[in-house]
């Protein structure tokens, strides 16, 4: 199969690249295609003619969104299209990641897929705006929801994820202030790989979520970290008015996988355990 994956170097993009080794593998990066450019697009769709597409470029700096809008919709809402309707040309399966931001209310019981989008900050109402585009561009698609995720080769817009980011401070010995009154799942982009390599290959298109299963908030995360790596931190819960932000973050955007369990697909681990191969992996690699 041809598979054209575009952000391979990202977080999840670098576990998809793995996901899919074995397949006809065509990677590109921002020096290849800004999907918000069109010709651009088209340019590398008819270079390569993909059979299946994967997009994980995002204009996802959250407090940046609130500054930037037109540049998150340039990517979030107006990139998607532009690659809905490349693959549409060439009949290619379009798979597009989104977020849990696209919920933000009062609630604090976990979301399913047929829940209506109620996002709060320019991101999440890009990311659901694209989410609608591509969903009535073109029927040969898979949108997987997502949420914090980690992966050994980090954030490349923050240079790291938390996992690595709870760890060094630790390390530095700097007293650390994590809130605990935001409430999501962490999500191993190895293990979301996984999952996206199992779905893509049917045609059971359409949305699903796609994340660990259980929830915490990011202090219960923090300290599983630490528990499970045997450090010792100086750690502190606090509320979210603790770090003003341009963007408000949902206080529960916790999402469940009910479409892939439907459809008879393996649901992923739980966060923990997920956490625990992480962790033991950066400790056979050296890392700790």
């Amino acid at each position: 199969m041809r598979v054209l994956l575009i952000g391979f170097r990202g977080q999840l993009g670098s576990d998809l690249r793995l996901a899919f080794e074995g397949e006809q593998l065509a990677l590109a990066g921002r020096e290849h295609v800004l999907v918000q450019d069109a010709a651009q697009v088209d340019a590398i769709v008819d270079a390569v003619r993909p059979q299946l597409i994967l997009n994980t470029s995002a204009f996802h700096v959250v407090d940046e969104c609130e500054v930037h809008p037109d540049a998150a919709f340039a990517v979030n809402l107006f990139g998607v299209g532009n690659l809905a309707r490349a693959a549409r040309r060439v009949n290619a399966t379009l798979v597009h990641f989104s977020t849990d931001y696209v919920f933000d209310s009062p609630r604090r019981t976990p979301y399913v897929e047929t829940d209506a989008p109620c996002p709060k900050c320019v991101y999440g109402a890009s990311k659901a705006a694209g989410e609608l585009l591509l969903a009535a561009l073109w029927e040969k698609h898979f949108i997987f929801r997502v949420s914090g995720l980690y992966g050994y080769a980090g954030s490349r817009e923050k240079g790291t994820n938390f996992v690595e980011m709870m760890i060094e401070r630790a390390r530095q010995g700097q007293p650390l202030h994590v809130v605990h009154d935001q409430r999501t799942t962490p999500t191993s982009t190895r293990d979301a790989a996984a999952a996206v390599r199992q779905v893509a290959s049917t045609e059971a298109w359409g949305l699903y979520h796609l994340t660990c299963a259980g929830e915490c908030s990011w202090y219960e995360f923090a300290c599983a970290i630490f528990e499970l790596t045997g450090m010792k931190a100086d750690i502190t819960p606090v509320d979210s008015s603790a770090f003003p932000t341009k963007a408000r973050r949902p206080q529960y955007s916790v999402l469940d996988n009910q479409r892939l369990r439907n459809e008879g697909f393996d649901d992923l681990p739980h966060w923990r355990e997920s956490l625990a191969r992480y962790i033991a992996g950066r400790a056979a690699a050296g890392k700790i």
